[in-house]
Formats: C-alpha cells, sequence, structure tokens
C-alpha cells in the first residue's frame, strides 16, 4: 500500500507490532514476578481507589481533548510548520507517561504491596525505551521510510 509515497507492508508491520508486544508482556512478567507483585489486567483500569479513579478519568478526559484539538490543527496546517507539541503522537506518549506516573504514585502511596509501584515504572520506562528506540531506529531498518 502506498501511502503518500511511504511503501508499508503490512505484513511485516503486524509482525513487528506482535513482536513488540511479546517483549514488553515478557518484560512485564518477568519484572513482576522477580518483585514479587500482582500482574495487571490488560486493558483494564485498576483504580486503587476512589481517588485514583477520579484523578485517571480526569487525565483521560483532558488528553483526549487535547488530541482532538491537535487532530483540528492538523487537519487544517502546513504538516512541516506544526510544533512538537501539537503533534497527536506526542500527546499519547505524554499522556502514557502521565497516566503511568499517577499509577506509580497511586501504588506507592496507596497500594497493599509497596513494590507496586517499581514494577510501574520499570514498565513505564521499559516501554519508552523500546518506543524511542524504533523510532530513531526507523522500525530498526524494516520499513524503507
Amino acid at each position: 500500500m502506498k501511502l503518500n509515497n511511504i511503501n508499508i507492508q503490512f505484513g511485516p508491520l503486524m509482525l513487528f507490532l506482535i513482536m513488540l508486544v511479546l517483549v514488553v508482556s515478557t518484560f512485564g512478567f518477568v519484572i513482576r514476578k522477580l518483585l514479587g507483585v500482582e500482574r495487571k489486567k490488560w486493558f483494564s483500569y485498576n483504580h486503587l481507589n476512589e481517588r485514583h479513579k477520579k484523578l485517571d478519568w480526569s487525565v483521560r478526559i483532558i488528553f483526549t481533548i487535547l488530541v482532538l484539538i491537535s487532530s483540528y490543527y492538523m487537519i487544517y496546517n502546513d504538516p512541516v510548520s506544526i510544533p512538537l507539541y501539537f503533534k497527536t503522537w506526542f500527546i499519547l506518549i505524554v499522556f502514557f507517561i502521565t497516566s503511568e506516573m499517577l499509577r506509580a504514585f497511586m501504588e506507592w502511596k496507596y497500594a497493599e504491596n509497596k513494590k507496586d509501584f517499581v514494577a510501574t515504572i520499570a514498565e513505564m520506562m521499559f516501554m519508552i525505551s523500546i518506543v524511542f528506540l524504533t523510532i530513531t531506529t526507523d522500525f530498526f531498518g524494516l520499513f524503507n521510510i
């Protein structure tokens, strides 16, 4: 498929994404096993208390609004002249970091097992490293972009 003169092959892309999910899942499993903490369920909120739930939903709503504003701004302006902080991918990365830091803080403050926050921070740092590595190496050279 051609998209803006970029040749994207979906087979290698899907295989790459599956491999990334496996690497991240394995890291999460190992780090939680080493620290002796329960693993989190995928795609669940896992709020520790009502305060965490309210703060988490506030962060989600704020970032949803920011993504909508960013999308509108990117559609109606020249993509080259858009500042970094208006780009949707940047906002999503900041959302991920903010959300995980909120989770780590709430785990540090309220969780029964105080090692939960260490596992959350380790997983977040690993994910940031993987995303940074993937971006800086052009998907490890898989795509001729």
